[in-house]
């Protein structure tokens, strides 16, 4: 097993007074070279957005743009016509393809919202642009991995259009697991909500992640009640 261990504190930072933004991955005026991307996942940021503040109107193309409120809601508009609200315990995707035009607000004026939003690169150019968004509360499984994204419109989860799958993890102190990867010459970024978990030699908090590729399976044990995304996704990208 390859592993590359990401700190929390090592990822890039913005303070924008409405703004607290992590990133896991080069993004915007932050770039470390070490941090292009991991294999198809290019993006993965952790923002906090202050009350009825927002993202407002921008173009995408060419991107698999999926958004996971942690705790809030996210009021989305975008060029298809979508006005939608994704709130804490669902999934949200968006296809951009040959382009299309968005905003993201915090929906509620009096609190925060903390959302994770991940960038994956398609497998497919200039597609016609797609949204979805789905609960993910009734997929939950305590102790197990539990799917949310996949390559297949008829599978579990929302779905994209790339050879990557997505899984949240719920470990309860004191347990351990696995995770089988779907597809060969896939890795997992491995980033850690909330807990501590242990995978291979490496001990992960809040905000830490773990880049694991060469390898089919996995054990995860947690020291701590753990909340664990596991995003899996090719290494090479055409």
């Amino acid at each position: 097993m390859k592993t590359i261990f990401h700190s929390a504190d090592s990822r890039g930072s913005a303070d924008h007074g409405w703004l607290q933004a992590k990133h896991s991955f080069n993004f915007a005026g932050w770039f470390n070279p070490e941090r292009m991307q991991f294999g198809a996942l290019r993006v993965l940021n952790d923002d906090t957005v202050k009350g009825g503040m927002g993202f407002g109107t921008h173009p995408h193309d060419n991107m698999e743009i999926i958004t996971i409120p942690l705790k809030g809601d996210l009021e989305h508009k975008d060029s298809m016509g979508n006005v939608e609200v994704i709130r804490e315990g669902e999934i949200q995707v968006m296809s951009a393809g040959s382009g299309v035009y968005h905003s993201e607000y915090n929906k509620n004026a009096d609190r925060e919202i903390n959302l994770l939003q991940l960038w994956i690169y398609p497998n497919k150019r200039n597609v016609t642009p797609r949204y979805d968004q789905i609960p993910i509360d009734s997929l939950h499984i305590k102790n197990e991995p539990f799917q949310i994204l996949s390559p297949n419109p008829q599978d579990q989860g929302v779905w994209i259009h790339q050879n990557a799958w997505f899984h949240m993890l719920d470990l309860e102190a004191e347990n351990a697991t696995y995770y089988d990867l779907k597809s060969e010459g896939n890795g997992v970024y491995a980033f850690v909500i909330a807990g501590e978990v242990e995978i291979g030699e490496h001990v992960l908090g809040k905000g830490d992640a773990l880049a694991i590729s060469e390898i089919a399976t996995f054990e995860i044990n947690a020291h701590q009640d753990t909340q664990v995304l596991l995003i899996e996704v090719p290494m090479v990208v055409d």
